[in-house]
C-alpha cells in the first residue's frame, strides 16, 4: 500500500531531526525498531523483512540502542505496518517516533550542555559568601546553575513533545497563531491552540500551579475561552494533574462560563482515553500515564544521597546506589551499583 502524500510528509517529518543543534534524525534501523515495537504493542504479527525484537519494552532500552536490522527499508516497514494495522496505527507510530526523537535529543543535551562560568553566576554568591570557602561556594554555584539549565531544557523539550502527541491522540492538530481560526479579542489576529478538533478548541496542561504568573501571561490564559466562544468554538480545558489550587479553580470556572468544559485529574485522563479511541488509548496508557503513575507511586519520602561530579569530558551522577555516567562527547550510560 503506497502512502498518501499526507502520510509520506508526516513520515518524513517524523524521521527529520527538527530544530536545535542537539536534534537527531532517525535511521532506517531506528525506524525498523519503532515499527516492530508498534506492531508488538498493537498485537500484530511479525513483519516480513525485519529481524525479531527482543522482549524488552521501549523504556527498558537506552534510546541510542533502539535499533533493528532487517532487509526492509524503514519506509517499506512503515508501509507494511499501516497495511496490517488498525485505525490510527500511523498516529501511534508517529507519536512513538516523536517520543523517541525527544529522548535521543535530551541524551545529547545532557552530554553537550555547557558548564557555566563563575562570571555568569558569581554575583549570586554574595547571598552565601562567607558561609563556605570561596572555592566550595564557587563549585556550588556552578553545579547549581548547570542542573538548573538541564532542568529548564527538560521542561522545554517536554512541552515541544507533549502537546502534539496529546493533540494527535485526541484526533486533532495543534494550530499556530498565524493560521488559527480562533481570533484574539476582536483584533482579527489568530491565537495559538494546543489542539483543534472540529469546533472544539483544547487547552492542554500537565498542571496548573498556584505560583503567580506575570499578569500579562495569566490574562492570556483567562482570555482563551472567551476568544474561543466569540470565534464559534467550544473551549475545553484538559489538566492531567488534579491538585487543587485557586488558579486552577479560576481557570476551570472561566472555561465553563464561556460555554466550555474543564476536565481535571482523573476526569482528564478518562476524557483523553475516550477521545483517543482503542488504538491511541493504548499509547496514552503505556507511554504517558503508566510512567507518570509509576513516578508518583515512588515519590521519595527521604531523598537519598546525591553525588555529582562535573568534568569537561565526563559527568558522574550517583543517587543512592544507582549511577549515571555521561560521556560529554558520547551518550548516557545508566547502571546500578555502588
Amino acid at each position: 500500500m503506497a502512502l498518501s502524500r499526507a502520510q509520506s510528509a508526516a513520515f518524513e517529518k517524523a524521521r527529520a531531526p527538527g530544530a536545535g543543534g542537539q536534534a537527531v534524525s532517525l535511521s532506517d534501523s531506528a525506524v525498523r525498531a519503532l515499527v516492530a515495537i508498534t506492531a508488538r504493542d498493537l498485537g500484530l504479527t511479525s513483519l516480513a523483512g525485519l529481524n525479531t525484537m527482543d522482549d524488552r519494552e521501549f523504556y527498558e532500552i537506552a534510546p541510542q540502542d533502539i535499533l533493528l536490522e532487517g532487509e526492509a527499508s524503514g519506509l517499506d516497514a512503515y508501509e507494511t505496518l499501516l497495511r496490517i494495522g488498525p485505525l490510527d496505527t500511523d498516529t501511534y507510530f508517529l507519536s512513538l517516533a516523536a517520543l523517541h526523537r525527544a529522548r535521543l535529543k535530551f541524551a545529547n543535551i545532557f552530554c553537550l550542555q555547557a558548564t557555566p562560568s563563575l562570571e555568569q553566576v558569581g554575583p549570586r554568591g554574595l547571598l552565601q559568601y562567607g558561609g563556605l570557602s570561596a572555592e566550595a561556594l564557587g563549585s556550588l554555584l556552578i553545579l547549581r546553575k548547570w542542573m538548573y539549565d538541564i532542568d529548564n531544557r527538560a521542561a522545554q523539550e517536554t512541552g515541544y513533545l507533549f502537546e502534539p502527541v496529546m493533540a494527535g491522540a485526541i484526533g486533532g492538530s495543534p494550530i499556530p497563531a498565524g493560521s488559527s481560526p480562533v481570533q484574539r479579542g476582536g483584533t482579527g489576529r489568530g491565537r495559538q491552540v494546543d489542539c483543534l478538533r472540529g469546533t472544539k478548541a483544547y487547552e492542554i496542561k500537565i498542571r496548573v500551579t498556584i505560583a503567580a504568573s506575570g499578569q500579562g501571561r495569566w490574562g492570556e490564559e483567562l482570555s482563551f475561552p472567551a476568544d474561543c466562544e466569540a470565534s464559534g468554538f467550544t473551549p475545553i480545558l484538559l489538566v492531567l494533574d488534579g491538585t487543587e489550587n485557586p488558579k486552577l479553580a479560576e481557570l476551570a470556572e472561566t472555561f465553563i462560563r464561556h460555554g466550555g468544559h474543564a476536565h481535571i485529574g482523573e476526569d482528564a485522563w478518562a476524557h483523553l482515553e475516550a477521545e483517543a479511541g482503542p488504538t491511541m488509548s493504548v499509547f496514552i496508557e503505556k507511554y504517558i500515564r503508566d510512567p507518570f503513575d509509576d513516578l508518583l507511586k515512588h515519590t521519595p519520602t527521604d531523598i537519598p544521597e546525591l553525588r555529582l561530579r562535573l568534568r569537561s569530558d565526563n559527568i558522574h551522577l550517583q543517587i543512592g546506589t544507582e549511577t549515571l555516567n555521561v560521556n560529554r562527547s558520547g551518550t548516557t550510560t545508566p547502571s546500578t551499583g555502588p
